[in-house]
């Protein structure tokens, strides 16, 4: 599988990673998807501590272990559990970050991370005093390197201007475009990276499409709307390939895109998704279709 360099970085990431937060807590299950990741060449696994309650860091890392120094393992740090489990709160404190990358590097059973995040984040944080934490980590060596996973155009233009991140994890689909006007071409100005989740859209950009639609719609689309445009995306695009290799191709298809995140509750949803970023990329004529026929929105909330 093809790797792209994140950012301004050393790391070289596949252009498919996993999301590890749908693998469950079976660890026999849980490490079947992952050799089958390893197996078709995927390097680059993403988890949080907030997965269940730390246990994805915990399955994670034993699976890796063996191959640890081949990989390039990603987590968060953020969001923390109340005492009884129930809820969380927002924590981006340098002492708070500080103290919480060593109970991350427990779990994953490693003296280093690859990649740690801020998972999420507003701009009414103490941003310089969370730079100032992953500053010093990477002089530390707990961590390479550090970068955030927002959609927040304030706060990423915020952290773009003062800190020295590598990369953004942020959604991004063909059902949801936000990010193409306002932060795709401000990363790739400073060479910061995209990592991309969410790029099925909750199953809509699969073969399975209007099957997982709701009467809610998904963003800006309504049912009725998405009951249109799938169907003729499919027809005007996807015709003689899977529609998942066209969602993921749509992503890979910018350059700031270093790695396509996708979960996985199966081996076969990694088989799947490899062979779709395996395959044709998407022709320029294809791209002026689907953004043709798709919604060119902006982030009107979570700014």
């Amino acid at each position: 599988m093809k790797k792209r360099k994140l950012g301004n970085s050393d790391l070289f990431v596949t252009e498919l990673g996993l999301g590890c937060m749908s693998l469950g807590t079976d660890e026999k299950a849980a490490r079947y998807i992952i050799d089958t990741a390893l197996d078709e060449g995927i390097n680059y696994f993403d988890t949080a501590d907030l997965y269940d309650f730390g246990v994805n860091e915990k399955l994670v890392g034993t699976a890796l272990k063996p191959i640890r120094e081949k990989v390039i393992l990603a987590t968060k740090v953020g969001n923390r559990w109340s005492e009884n489990r129930s809820s969380w709160s927002w924590d981006p404190s340098k002492f708070y970050i500080k103290e919480e990358v060593k109970n991350s590097l427990k779990r994953l059973g490693t003296d280093y991370i690859d990649l740690y995040q801020l998972h999420g984040g507003t701009i009414e944080d103490p941003i310089e005093e969370t730079i100032d934490a992953f500053e010093e980590l990477k002089a530390e060596g707990y961590i390479r390197y550090y970068g955030i996973s927002s959609i927040r155009p304030n706060v990423i233009r915020e952290y773009v201007r003062i800190s020295k991140m590598v990369s953004v994890m942020m959604q991004y689909s063909i059902l949801d475009r936000r990010p193409e006007e306002e932060v795709l071409p401000l990363l790739a100005e400073h060479g910061i990276s995209v990592v991309t989740r969410g790029p099925l859209a909750k199953g809509l950009l699969s073969d399975q499409m209007l099957e997982k639609a709701s009467e809610k719609g998904y963003l800006d689309y309504s049912l009725q709307e998405l009951q249109e445009v799938l169907p003729f995306l499919k027809e005007k695009v996807a015709l003689g390939r899977s529609f998942t290799e066209v969602a993921l191709q749509y992503n890979l298809a910018n350059p700031v895109v270093a790695s396509v995140i996708a979960g996985a509750s199966s081996p076969e949803q990694v088989r799947r998704n490899a062979a779709a970023v395996r395959s044709q990329p998407l022709s320029n004529e294809e791209i002026t279709v689907i953004k043709k026929l798709t919604k060119a929105s902006f982030y009107q909330d979570h700014r």
